[in-house]
Formats: C-alpha cells, sequence, structure tokens
C-alpha cells in the first residue's frame, strides 16, 4: 500500500459524528464537546480549521423530553432548531475557553446547488477564517427536507473540503477506520492502513453482508471518500475517542484509514458539476457516443441520445448513462430543455434547426461542462 501523501496541512476540515459530541437521552455532553475543542485548539496554529458537526436533533430530541429520534419531517425540524442554538452555545463556550470566536454557518443542498449560492458560501467561509474565526458548519435541518438523514454530514463535509481546496479532510467517528469485515463479528477482521482508490470492492466492505444496509455509515463515509480525492483532498477515517487523535495524526501516525487523493483532480467547476448538485434529468446514450465521451474526449451531440427523462431546462445538471448496464457514467450541464432534446435525439447536427426551428448550440452538453466519473 502507498505512504500517506499529506505534506503540509494548512487547511483542515474536521467532521465529528454525532455519536462524539451526544449521548442518548442527554443531548449534548459538555465534557465531549470540550474535549473536540481542546483537540482542535492544540493543532490550530499556523492552520485554517473548519469543522462540520453532526448532533443538532439527537440534542433538541432530549431537550424537548421526545423519549426517541423523531420519525415525522416536521418534528425532526423541530428538533434539530431547538437542538442547533443549544449545541452552538456549547462549541461557543468550549472554543472561547481556548480564545478562539467561532462562527454558525448553516447550508441546504440548494445552497450547494445553486452555482451562485455556491461560490458565495465559499466567500463567507473564506471571509471568517480570515477574521481568525473558527467556522462551525451543519446540514441546515430546519428547512431541509430531503438531506435529513443519517451520514448526510460525511457528503456535506466532502463537498466544503472541496469548496475550500483543503488539504486534508479528517471524519472523526466511533470506529477506527475502515475494516476488511465488521470487526465485532469477525476477530480477524483487519483494519486498512490505506485505500488507494474507492473501488466497487472497496464500497462492498461498507455494506452489511445479509441485508446490504450501510454499516456504522460507513456507506456515506465511502462517498465523501470518492467526493475529496475527485476534489484531490486527502481523507482520513478516524476514531475520535483516541486520544490526542488530530495532533498524531497530523504528525504522521498511521492514525485510521487514509483515502489517497486522485492526481488528476477536477478543476472546480467541474466538482461542482459532479458532486454538489443533484442531476435533474438522465440521458441515455449509445455506444458510439460512449466511447467518443468516454475515450476520446468528444463533446455529446444530438445523434447520441437514445432517451430522455426527467423534467429540466438549459443550464441544468443531468446524468449520462450507457452500456449494458445503463450506469451513470458522466454528468454535465445540458444545453437544451427536456423537451427540446425529445424531439432532437438521434438527429444529425445540421438538423437540428429544422426540427426546433431554430438551433441555439451545436452540443447536446459540450465538453467543458461534462464530467467523466
Amino acid at each position: 500500500m502507498g505512504a500517506r501523501r499529506l505534506g503540509r496541512v494548512r487547511r483542515l476540515v474536521v467532521k465529528v459524528g454525532s455519536g462524539l459530541v451526544t449521548a442518548p437521552g442527554a443531548g449534548v455532553v459538555p465534557e465531549r464537546v470540550g474535549a473536540l475543542a481542546g483537540e482542535i485548539a492544540s493543532v490550530r496554529e499556523g492552520r485554517h480549521v473548519v469543522l462540520v458537526t453532526s448532533g443538532a436533533i439527537a440534542t433538541g430530541t432530549a431537550r424537548l423530553g421526545l423519549g426517541e429520534r423523531p420519525r415525522s419531517i416536521p418534528d425532526k425540524q423541530a428538533a434539530a432548531a431547538v437542538g442547533q442554538s443549544a449545541l452552538m452555545w456549547q462549541y461557543e463556550a468550549a472554543f472561547g475557553r481556548h480564545g478562539i470566536p467561532v462562527g454558525q454557518v448553516l447550508l441546504t443542498a440548494q445552497d450547494i446547488g445553486d452555482r451562485a449560492r455556491y461560490l458565495n458560501a465559499k466567500n463567507t467561509l473564506l471571509a471568517l477564517l480570515r477574521f481568525g474565526v473558527l467556522p462551525i458548519v451543519n446540514e441546515n435541518d430546519t428547512v431541509a427536507v430531503e438531506e435529513i438523514k443519517v451520514g448526510d454530514n460525511d457528503n456535506l463535509s466532502a463537498l466544503v473540503a472541496s469548496l475550500l481546496d483543503a488539504d486534508l479532510l479528517v471524519l472523526l467517528t466511533d470506529v477506527d477506520g475502515l475494516y476488511t469485515d465488521d470487526p465485532g463479528v469477525n476477530a480477524r477482521a483487519r483494519k486498512l492502513e490505506t485505500v488507494e482508490a474507492v473501488t466497487e470492492e472497496i464500497a462492498r466492505l461498507a455494506r452489511d453482508r445479509a441485508d446490504g444496509v450501510s454499516v456504522g455509515g460507513m456507506a456515506t463515509k465511502l462517498q465523501a471518500a470518492r467526493k475529496a480525492a475527485a476534489s484531490g483532498v486527502p481523507m482520513v477515517i478516524a476514531n475520535g475517542r483516541e486520544p490526542a487523535v488530530l495532533r498524531r495524526l497530523l504528525a504522521g501516525e498511521p492514525v485510521g484509514t487514509y483515502f489517497a487523493p486522485r492526481a488528476d483532480r477536477l478543476a472546480a467547476r467541474k466538482r461542482w458539476i459532479a458532486f454538489a448538485v443533484p442531476p435533474q434529468g438522465r440521458l441515455t446514450v449509445d455506444a458510439g457516443a460512449l466511447a467518443a465521451l468516454t475515450q476520446r474526449g468528444k463533446s455529446l451531440l444530438p445523434s447520441g441520445v437514445v432517451e430522455v427523462e426527467g423534467h429540466f431546462s438549459s443550464g441544468e445538471v443531468v446524468a449520462v448513462v450507457g452500456g449494458s448496464g445503463r450506469r451513470e457514467f458522466a454528468r454535465g450541464v445540458v444545453n437544451f430543455d427536456a423537451d427540446e432534446l425529445r424531439k432532437i435525439r438521434g438527429v444529425k447536427t445540421k438538423e437540428i434547426e429544422a426540427r426546433l426551428g431554430y438551433k441555439s448550440f451545436d452540443e447536446v452538453i459540450h465538453r467543458d461542462n461534462l464530467v467523466i466519473l
């Protein structure tokens, strides 16, 4: 396995799981938040650190005296609203003891999916760092509907790391890293020190053998690793209960599981296309278009489009699928809306005007706006 390529970490994103800062029935635990603040304070000298935290819903659930985590969306959102302020109050107090000011940044999928709002979020975070503030980021669970689910902050932290061109992303959790099997069941399971790429074989390690469900939220952590790697950001999954875990990790100790970044990192705009925006539709392409896009670096033309699914406008991101399993292999910003595409699919470029009565573009997706996944 390859060595860890950390270099000099000047910009660090740390994500902390709910289990590390809260306790069932009690909500946020001041001692745990205090320990985390001390750990981050110890590595902040000469570095910019951004903290992505879970725990708002768990804290609100306890504050509202609910016996269990709420199931309905409005109840979860109410719990998040109550819990978020309590959680931030504890962070404010804990980091205040180290003389570190904090700032709350709540994001939704829409903030990240809209290019202008995405860049605005980046500028806000950079301004906070410039002022010496430690940004504390969370999903805005009081308004986000689809995104209230366990592990969502894993993906959010990878998007924040990509947004800021971080030097390292650390996911602190309650396990020591990625194992070859569930160590609680299989005594021979071993921890992987390094993962060069999140292959399908690696992804299978995160799924329970019996029901295919993610073990310990590990599936979302591997999704985060893929996003980070494509952005050129190394990532580590480590046990947040280990003493001095961040200091040891940054000193080069082989703590946790290290995920190597891709050498051919995607440009910032292509990262946004690939990961920040949920596709609004799907285009199925023929074998010729599949080869042209993946092997010859071409744009997608109408002649290669076989099927159009969904309702989308020009300028939105769509998934591109093809091959025998019709798997998604690319994403891109489309030049035509869904209805226009249904009229011109399969036709030559010179026939576009005859079909539509006008021609604004030759390409369905220009190469510059296309990402091969």
